[in-house]
């Protein structure tokens, strides 16, 4: 579902009008939207990908809590797509950060729902932790939803931060699956 949505993205990119580097020029806000939605499926992907490694059981809390997550990720392409084509106007850059927000609290919620029920010490337990990375996120989330209303471009900046931040691996489960 993850890759669907990255092809999703990709086709709505349309090729620029004319067939000189100058036209490429009208089209890098679309270009630069795409990138910094991609990093972020990409970051869903991975993360989604290594949190299932260490789930034992699914039920259907669990089912239902990654059905939410897929909702807020199946946006990403419309505000990816509008933000691009309007240039990051405040407007965009809002709604966009509003879904990151969601995605990131509908995240949040999945793992929640996975750990409930496993005792404390459980591989899955130890491998979460306080998620400090995934706390700073929804705060810097809000502050860049905060700040778009007034600057737009150091609204995506913040955005852009913590896909950074998730850029560097979390190895916590890869550490507790070994050990």
């Amino acid at each position: 579902m993850i890759a669907i949505i990255i092809t999703i993205m990709v086709l709505e990119m349309k090729g620029p009008h004319g067939s000189d580097f100058q036209a490429l020029t009208a089209i890098y806000p679309v270009f630069l939207s795409y990138v910094l939605s991609f990093l972020y499926v990409g970051i869903y992907w991975n993360n989604h990908h290594h949190l299932f490694q260490i789930v034992t059981h699914v039920n259907g809390a669990v089912l239902w809590a990654n059905l939410h997550l897929l909702f807020w990720l199946s946006l990403f392409p419309f505000v990816t797509g509008w933000m691009g084509e309007n240039h990051f106007a405040s407007s965009t850059v809002v709604v966009y950060g509003a879904v990151l927000i969601m995605a990131a609290i509908a995240y949040y919620i999945l793992v929640r729902v996975l750990l409930a029920g496993r005792c404390a010490d459980s591989v899955a337990a130890r491998a979460i932790g306080r998620d400090i990375k995934g706390i700073i996120s929804v705060v810097v989330y809000a502050a860049g939803i905060a700040v778009a209303f007034f600057n737009a471009g150091m609204g995506a900046a913040l955005y852009l931060c913590v896909a950074v931040m998730w850029l560097v691996p979390d190895r916590r489960i890869e550490r507790n699956l070994a050990g």
